[in-house]
């Protein structure tokens, strides 16, 4: 009963049906953006407008498929199919794979007649024939007047390579869905935290405490003012607050720890430091009217104490300085860092308060699909490689000779002439 069940599991036309599945639970999963809000689905998915007449946000929620990749049905559809390429492997490849190892002799003239490329020959040729089948790199097996001779062997371990490496791919997949997890976090310039703004998660996921410190956040410009490039620089601490790492980075440009990911994402503006009157240090907030429509912050300064009069800030590039406009909107001045302007009080800008933008990571399985793919890579090019099989028989009047290929069977045919007319 086992073996009829994995037969059956072994069976390619079962593995096209799994293969299908999965691909189209995945285009599901493409078009339906993954793991949003359930607001965002409400928004995007009204009950009033449902698609086809029953998708809307409630089905999406109810039938998991606002996380396609981790629900359990997926995950099994992926096991099931691994336990199909491994069946297939063990029961079809491999068997395969010996016989081809065998030494296949024809014995009698009748198997030659099958045989698409054959020949007959003088007898005498027997000893030069297969001396010429030697240095074309055959391998040959003699039993006194017959020979059997191939090359090419490597060619038929394509596909059991490449059911390892969907194996690994399908694994490294899984592992990723059930112990990775993906967060989000906006730190302010000179803090320190941990990750806890986590967006999904697998369900054997383990939330790592790092201590994480943002030492720096930096933008640089092009020369036509636009933003180039965004660098943040991070200090990993341990628990009495002592830096184990440091490591910069910027768009595309990720830090590793630990086996977490921190890629640059974002980045806002948070405050701004002045100082009036050369009096103590004041914090006054930026907040973007716009929604994140554009990176427009403003602010607004009292420069009395009934707060009757001020002026508006705005701001939006990390350049290192702030536009000033008066109560009726007109512009007055740019103020750099560090520079003093007087306005009935002197207000000196002493810092621009930032934060960053960082999504953090782990997928546990992603060195295992790469892996996956570097033996796909592999079994293509051992494709190319061509087996090739040649049968000889020496009778005492003739000589049969008789060839036959798995692919290239044109190079074959040119081949196989070649040798015989070396041999004449």
């Amino acid at each position: 009963m086992k073996r009829i069940f994995l037969k059956y599991l072994a069976d390619l036309r079962f593995a096209i049906f799994l293969l299908l599945l999965i691909a189209i639970f995945s285009i599901i999963g493409t078009v339906i953006q993954q793991d949003q809000s359930i607001e965002q689905y409400q928004l995007d998915y009204p009950l009033t407008n449902s698609i086809f007449g029953f998708i809307n946000w409630k089905f999406i929620i109810n039938y998991g498929l606002d996380h396609v990749y981790k629900t359990w049905w997926f995950i099994t559809l992926l096991i099931i199919f691994s336990i199909s390429l491994l069946s297939c492997t063990f029961l079809q490849q491999l068997p395969a794979l010996k016989i081809a190892r065998r030494c296949q002799f024809f014995r009698t003239k009748t198997p030659f007649q099958k045989l698409k490329i054959k020949t007959e020959l003088n007898p005498k040729l027997f000893t030069k024939i297969q001396f010429l089948l030697t240095t074309n790199n055959y391998s040959i097996f003699q039993q006194k007047n017959i020979l059997y001779c191939y090359k090419g062997l490597i060619g038929r371990i394509a596909p059991i390579i490449v059911h390892i490496s969907m194996i690994l791919i399908l694994l490294g997949a899984v592992l990723g869905a059930i112990g990775g997890f993906n967060g989000q976090e906006i730190i302010p310039k000179s803090e320190t935290f941990t990750i806890q703004n986590i967006i999904n998660k697998g369900v054997f996921t383990e939330i790592p405490k790092i201590n994480t410190r943002i030492n720096d956040f930096w933008i640089t410009y092009n020369k036509q003012t636009g933003i180039d490039q965004f660098y943040s620089n991070l200090s990993f601490l341990n628990n009495s607050g002592t830096e184990l790492n440091n490591q910069t980075i910027s768009v595309n440009h990720p830090a590793k720890y630990k086996g977490v990911t921190y890629y640059q994402t974002d980045w806002d503006l948070i405050g701004l430091r002045l100082r009036i009157n050369n009096e103590k240090v004041i914090q006054y907030p930026l907040i973007s009217p716009l929604m994140n429509k554009e990176k427009i912050w403003i602010s607004w300064i009292p420069l009395s104490e009934d707060f009757t009069d001020g002026i508006t800030v705005l701001i939006n590039n990390l350049q290192g300085y702030i536009s000033l406009y008066d109560n009726k909107g007109e512009f007055i001045t740019n103020l750099e860092v560090n520079e003093t302007i007087d306005l009935n009080s002197k207000i000196t800008l002493v810092d621009i308060l930032s934060s960053t933008g960082l999504q953090i990571k782990t997928d546990p399985g992603i060195s295992t699909i790469y892996t996956g793919f570097a033996f796909l890579m592999i079994s293509t090019l051992i494709s190319y490689q061509t087996y090739s099989q040649i049968w000889l028989l020496k009778t005492k009047n003739n000589l049969y000779i008789g060839g036959n290929t798995t692919r290239a069977k044109y190079d074959f045919e040119i081949e196989f002439k070649n040798l015989i007319n070396e041999t004449k």
